[in-house]
């Protein structure tokens, strides 16, 4: 997502909003209401009172009823009035009203109080679902639809951020235009590439041109697929598209969840999470969908191609004017430690942005698993097992990661970072994408794995395993 410490957000605004005259008339069929003489109001209602303007009701009235009926319930509202009340006359009150109830320890501003809120066990009631509405439909209409407050939500709906663009504000690439290798002159060899291969159709997806997109949907191998790259969270994830016969087109939500893209589905606006591949908010949330997944490489261009000659790549001819030079997407952020959004956990065994390889396999019932990229490259043969599942990662010169399963009592004692591996025995493994390959034919399956940002990661699931 684009920067919003860099931008000016009233800039912003000022650009996408839409006059909010007739946003009111949506309060009256919120069902949580309270009573004000002879007519019914809701708590939308007073807010939106307070904020800017309402037919009926005073703003100091609403304010007062605020501060006569509060509960806990209406913290949420605070973060989108920190975070836009900038235009609208009433947020100052507002805000004074919110130190009044939590005490002036807390520092009122966005990055302080989202972390306040989000140490509270608060529910979200379908009246902030409708605030949220009013407050991102002038944005883009279609945002309207993530907080139908009639939604079911699987995660917290004040953790989920508006990221400063549209929907598919950033493009996917849809059947991107792909190349033979020879012809990919723009790539140098050391240019970081995310390589993936599927049922023998090998591909390399520059991080230089992903970076600008973060998505591409496409048919690798003969299956549809969505390969995902949450530049915020460092995420790559490559997720097939159909599930039950049904091909679930993705793009780009505009929203965040844990500084984690959230994606969507067109025909039903349905949330979905990066890290899971599963709906978390929305219609599809009831039928319990968890898109299957495929390993991703990170790797150098050079030594994707080596390994894989007949390589196609994205061509720059991607329908876009963007500067894909390496290293231009994202420059400053990658450049240091900061994270760009808040996320309600921290932890520091790692640095925000140090690498990990998350462990994509196991029972459902497995405790999350990553290990530290760093911590591999220094060990390029790594054993372990994981809720049962005995497996080897090799790791090779360019630091590409791969893992495959293997029995428990067998051993592997070294690999030339090519092709091929050496078992305990001295027996001969072949290393390819999908199996380890020994002489007399046994099979090792390669396990699903993945990249990511330590705190990325850690912020969606906090009870993680770390192997550093």
């Amino acid at each position: 997502m684009r920067s919003l410490l860099k931008a000016d957000v009233k800039d912003i605004q000022n650009r996408l909003w839409q006059p909010l005259i007739i946003l009111p008339l949506l309060f009256y069929s919120v069902s949580c209401s309270a009573q004000s003489s002879d007519k019914t109001y809701t708590v939308v209602d007073y807010f939106w009172a307070a904020l800017i303007s309402h037919p009926e009701l005073e703003t100091g009235e609403s304010i007062e009823w605020i501060r006569a009926n509060w509960r806990d319930e209406f913290l949420p509202y605070f973060i989108e009035i920190i975070r836009y009340g900038g235009r609208y006359p009433g947020s100052a009150k507002l805000l004074k009203l919110l130190e009044e109830k939590i005490g002036s320890e807390t520092d009122i501003n966005y990055h302080s109080f989202i972390q306040y809120l989000w140490s509270q066990d608060i529910e979200n009631t379908p009246s902030y679902a409708i605030f949220k509405q009013l407050i991102h439909a002038p944005i883009d209409a279609r945002f309207a639809a993530y907080f139908d407050p009639s939604r079911q939500f699987n995660i917290r709906l004040d953790e989920i951020l508006w990221g400063g663009v549209q929907q598919d504000g950033i493009p996917p690439l849809r059947e991107p235009e792909m190349i033979p290798a020879k012809e990919a002159n723009y790539l140098d060899e050391t240019n970081v590439v995310f390589g993936i291969k599927i049922n023998g159709d090998a591909r390399a997806y520059p991080k230089r041109i992903l970076a600008w997109h973060e998505m591409f949907v496409d048919t690798v191998g003969g299956i549809p697929v969505a390969g995902v790259y949450c530049t915020l969270c460092g995420t790559v994830a490559i997720y097939e598209t159909t599930y039950k016969g049904v091909n679930h087109k993705l793009g780009t939500s505009g929203f965040l969840y844990r500084s984690n893209k959230l994606m969507y589905d067109k025909a039903t606006q349905s949330l979905w999470s990066t890290m899971e591949g599963e709906p978390v908010a929305g219609p599809l949330t009831e039928h319990d969908i968890t898109l299957s997944h495929h390993s991703v490489v990170t790797t150098t261009w050079g030594e994707w191609k080596k390994r894989h000659p007949n390589t196609s790549v994205l061509s720059l001819n991607t329908g876009h004017e963007r500067n894909y030079d390496e290293g231009r997407a994202y420059r400053e952020y990658f450049a240091t430690d900061q994270r760009m959004f808040e996320t309600p956990y921290h932890d520091k065994r790692l640095k925000n942005k140090d690498e990990v390889l998350a462990l994509r396999f196991g029972n459902e019932i497995a405790e999350p698993t990553v290990i530290a990229v760093n911590f591999l490259a220094k060990q390029p043969v790594y054993e372990d097992t994981l809720d049962g599942t005995s497996y080897v990662i090799l790791t090779d010169s360019s630091g590409a990661n791969r893992a495959y399963t293997r029995p428990s009592e067998l051993r592997f004692k070294s690999w030339d970072q090519s092709t091929s591996v050496i078992d305990m025995n001295g027996d001969l493994w072949t290393l390819t994408e999908a199996a380890l390959t020994k002489e007399d034919g046994t099979m090792l399956k390669r396990l699903e794995t993945h990249r990511s940002f330590w705190f990325g990661w850690h912020s969606a699931f906090p009870e993680t395993i770390l192997i550093k």
